[in-house]
């Protein structure tokens, strides 16, 4: 496995690893699968804002993706940043979560950001353990805002401090 900067030719897997958290998950809030040409606006769109988008190659192909974005979108939170870490479900529990988030990490001290901000699902117990073996804490829990799959879902906000 190696982490490398996500290329256009990457989409159709992260657009299959995401569809397939929207249909089958709470790690990813929305509802309704996307397409490809919203990936690529975000694939553009992330570039443009100089956010990284690495991937995890395994045999050349997308093991999971990792992202980070605008937190909130005041020019005083510029040093903030939301993560995303995704990993295709054949390769769960074989440490690609945890080498996309090694490298994102790097990439936000490399790149002078302050704050990581991790939002998730609070029954998302292998997230919240993932993010807190890299020193995130929990910082904020709240109830009962967002709906999915037919419940009321709980947000656990974690926070690191580079």
């Amino acid at each position: 496995m190696f982490i490398r900067d996500a290329l256009i030719s990457d989409l159709p897997e992260i657009l299959e690893i995401h569809n397939e958290a929207v249909a089958n998950s709470t790690a990813i809030w929305d509802e309704t699968p996307t397409d490809i040409d919203e990936r690529r606006q975000w694939f553009h769109d992330r570039h443009a804002n100089g956010f990284p988008i690495l991937v995890a190659d395994i045999d050349g192909r997308v093991a999971g993706y990792a992202t980070y974005g605008v937190w909130r979108p005041k020019s005083g939170y510029r040093y903030t940043v939301e993560n995303s870490v995704y990993v295709h479900v054949d390769y769960h529990r074989r440490g690609v979560a945890t080498a996309l988030m090694t490298a994102l990490i790097e990439r936000a001290r490399a790149g002078g950001l302050h704050v990581i901000v991790a939002s998730i699902e609070s029954s998302n117990t292998t997230s919240i353990a993932l993010h807190e073996r890299f020193g995130f804490r929990t910082v904020a829990q709240m109830p009962e805002v967002g709906q999915k799959f037919g419940r009321w879902m709980d947000m656990t906000f974690m926070q690191l401090i580079l």
